[in-house]
């Protein structure tokens, strides 16, 4: 029996971590374009230092305003 969970939890540190590496690789392109986005709009220094910030937290505002949206 021990044998059936050991395979088990190999199996499911395999799945996990593909899609671990799915969704980071799916935030990661969503970040670089965020942050060509940003730059590429700003008209001065700072404004670009802005963007960076704004293209780490903007998946925590769309969550925010997606569960404001539907009333969770």
């Amino acid at each position: 029996m021990q044998k059936d969970t050991h395979s088990l939890s190999r199996t499911c540190e395999h799945t996990c971590s593909q899609s671990y590496t799915t969704s980071n690789t799916v935030y990661g392109l969503a970040f670089l374009g965020s942050v060509v986005y940003f730059i590429q709009h700003a008209t001065t220094f700072w404004e670009g230092v802005l963007g960076v910030g704004k293209a780490v937290i903007w998946p925590a505002l769309l969550a925010y305003k997606l569960l404001e949206f539907f009333k969770f």
